[in-house]
């Protein structure tokens, strides 16, 4: 099940940060770095934020949240995150065919690093098309992949 989180109460933003690292720790061994700034990511970033947060449930276990910035223009989806003992289920593929429904945009945009092959093979197989690549300060390539929908 998905629900809206509502990431302004304290209870619920910790539930959140702790995906949120469970899944980026993860994602930094994938990706070989030792230093990566989302897992420096505070509890008061999701307390203040303004994006929309959306989780999917098993049972009562936060498994996996989507992240999304919506402007005139397009969607970003600034995370896409699945708690590691919840990999492999679909759930980010779930949380995506959410996001496309429940936002009426035509441009969905995201990013993730380039050697992040799973979350890449994922967007792809959503209809997603690169559209450039570039290095962070930090070391890391990334790529930014598209989504025009239907609409």
């Amino acid at each position: 099940m998905i629900k809206t989180l509502q990431n302004d109460v304290l209870k619920i933003a910790i539930q959140m940060q702790a995906v949120f690292q469970a899944s980026y720790a993860v994602e930094a061994q994938v990706l070989e770095i030792d230093d990566f700034p989302p897992l420096k990511r505070p509890i008061e970033s999701y307390l203040e934020s303004t994006n929309h947060f959306f989780g999917y449930f098993e049972e009562e276990d936060l498994a996996g949240i989507i992240e999304i910035q919506e402007t005139t223009d397009h969607v970003d989806i600034n995370s896409l995150v699945v708690k590691p003992t919840f990999f492999r289920r679909g759930i980010g593929r779930k949380l995506l065919a959410f996001a496309f429904k429940r936002f009426n945009n035509a441009l969905f945009v995201v990013e993730t690093g380039l050697e992040n092959t799973p979350a890449t093979r994922l967007y792809k197989s959503m209809g997603f098309k690169e559209t450039r690549q570039w290095d962070t300060d930090f070391g890391i390539r990334k790529i930014q992949l598209e989504r025009y929908s239907e609409r």
